[in-house]
């Protein structure tokens, strides 16, 4: 059995995570160089509604490094991602909004327990999607079977 390999896998198709957008504050140079592979996988489209949509594996805590490339690796179907709620206490410290690819994101943290290991993606018109969210420290073997469950619409 081979290791896995990091790849972004959305509506089925790999695809290669963009360049990293600056944030507001502070303003950052957008870089020229494609970014490492996104690791995520999403559950497959399908009439039956589920509690979790996919599964994110980010490679580090900094949610200004990470979402731009999450919010950009996204089918086009789920529409503009304008607002994000994430666990406050995982992550290391951000502004209320940010911006990605031309388009200011509202981040929102929440403190309760309920679902500490998610991330609620929305989207006017389109709803709400949520990401199951793998530790960034958590190792290759331990998440293997979380992004694989996740591929499967088994989260």
């Amino acid at each position: 059995m081979h290791a896995p390999t990091d790849h972004t896998v959305a509506d089925g198709q790999l695809r290669r995570s963009p360049p990293r957008h600056a944030p507001l504050p502070p303003a950052r140079s957008r870089t020229t160089r494609p970014g490492p592979l996104l690791r995520l996988r999403l559950a497959p489209d399908g009439q039956v509604p589920r509690r979790l949509d996919g599964v994110w594996w980010p490679r580090s805590d900094d949610l200004l490094t990470e979402l731009p490339e999450l919010l950009a690796g996204l089918p086009r179907a789920w529409g503009d991602i304008v607002s994000v709620m994430v666990n406050g206490t995982a992550w290391a410290g951000s502004p209320g909004r940010m911006l990605v690819c031309n388009q200011v994101v509202r981040l929102r943290r929440s403190t309760t327990s309920h679902a500490p290991d998610t991330v609620v993606l929305m989207a006017p018109g389109r709803g709400r999607r949520d990401l199951r969210v793998v530790p960034p420290g958590t190792t290759e073997e331990a998440a293997r079977p979380l992004m694989s469950a996740g591929a499967d619409g088994l989260v």
